[in-house]
């Protein structure tokens, strides 16, 4: 046996020192291949980057949303309506009467329905102005209808039984404030005008003006008795107005006047001004008064005059067969209340009129409210 030292071999998986000058030219170790992924191309653009646009033209926002600041300038008298409104009502109709399942008690020509309604009532405005075209007068002509801007809120009424709670009707709508026009037509005039969806099948335009004045509401008288061609009749049609059952704080004198209610309501009140909103889907003129309110877009003494036709209700055919809704005209009262410490809060009336027409009567239905602004 050799006495000669031998080094021991590396252990297997050993951390030997590794040279760091490149193996020279005929070693025997080939030299280490460039790791894979060592070396990248560009990487790519992130999908759905957008391309540089600095020197391109930016696009414009045509219908950008008004700051709070400019909103009640762009409504005018529609202002005061934004926000939430609760009260109480009262609701008188006619009724077709043949069905004899209850509620109804026919077979007949017409029931009483007399309601004492809790309703809450809320407007939205719209963010910002909405375009309305307009038309050369003829083609090739260089006269025209320029573009206006409407501008306006969208609208929510809930209406239930005062005694049941139970639901009685719900509509969403619009108040549009529509700026003077100058060719189609030639209305001198800043006008108004509500929009509205029934779930009976009903929709309806109803144009119409305002003005603001000093003091309270006048407020005038709502028949509720039906008529024929103008006339109003008497017995057997009127029948079910004789001693009909009451609801609760529904007054005798309400089945033939409902406005009396509107004006119970404001008894003792101290109503330092008002806003009037007229609109009916016949016809509407008016006089603004004087004084005129800051907020009116009318000088006083101005003629809000909307020729018929203009607006109309559309009902779907059972409605039209059965108890065709032809006619609406509503009166809106936006009313500052001043309390004896000196302060303020806004309430809100009106009456409405729907005209409902069968075996050739017309039948009012006579809607009233008084709400206060939350």
């Amino acid at each position: 046996m050799s006495d000669t030292y031998q080094p021991m071999p590396e252990p297997i998986g050993s951390q030997s020192s590794q040279p760091s000058t490149p193996q020279p030219t005929g070693s025997s170790q080939p030299p280490m291949p460039e790791p894979i992924g060592s070396s990248q191309p560009p990487m790519p653009e992130p999908v759905g980057s957008l391309p540089d646009q600095s020197s391109a033209a930016q696009p414009v926002n045509t219908r950008p949303g008004h700051p709070l600041g400019i909103l009640p300038r762009k409504l005018g008298l529609l202002a005061d309506l934004a926000g939430t409104w609760v009260g109480t009502g009262f609701n008188v109709i006619s009724l077709p009467d043949f069905d004899s399942t209850p509620p109804s008690t026919g077979p007949k020509t017409s029931r009483l329905l007399l309601s004492s309604t809790i309703e809450t009532l809320q407007f939205t405005p719209i963010g910002g102005s909405v375009p309305n075209r307009g038309a050369v007068t003829a083609i090739g002509a260089t006269t025209g209808q320029p573009d206006i801007a409407l501008n306006g809120l969208s609208y929510l009424q809930r209406i239930s039984d005062f005694t049941t709670n139970q639901a009685l009707h719900i509509e969403p709508g619009f108040w549009l404030s529509i700026p003077p026009t100058t060719m189609f037509p030639p209305q001198p005039a800043a006008t108004i005008a509500r929009l509205s969806t029934i779930p009976h099948g009903d929709s309806l335009t109803a144009p119409g003006g305002g003005f603001g004045l000093s003091g309270g509401p006048q407020i005038p008288v709502a028949s509720t008795l039906p008529s024929r061609d103008g006339t109003v009749l008497g017995p057997p049609h009127t029948d079910p107005f004789q001693n009909p059952v009451l609801p609760p704080n529904f007054e005798a004198g309400y089945v033939l006047n409902p406005n009396q209610a509107l004006q119970d309501a404001i008894v003792g009140q101290t109503i330092t001004d008002t806003i009037v909103l007229i609109v009916s889907t016949r016809s509407t003129n008016l006089t603004t008064p004087t004084p005129a309110v800051a907020q009116d877009p009318n000088p006083a003494g101005t003629v809000i005059d909307i020729p018929s036709p203009s607006g109309g209700i559309t009902n779907i055919p059972f409605v039209v067969q059965n108890a065709a809704a032809k006619q609406l005209d509503a009166i809106f009262w936006i009313e500052t209340v001043q309390q004896p410490d000196g302060s303020t809060f806004m309430q809100l009336q009106y009456t409405q009129t729907v005209i409902l027409n069968f075996l050739g009567i017309d039948w009012p239905h006579v809607s009233v409210a008084t709400l206060v602004k939350q």
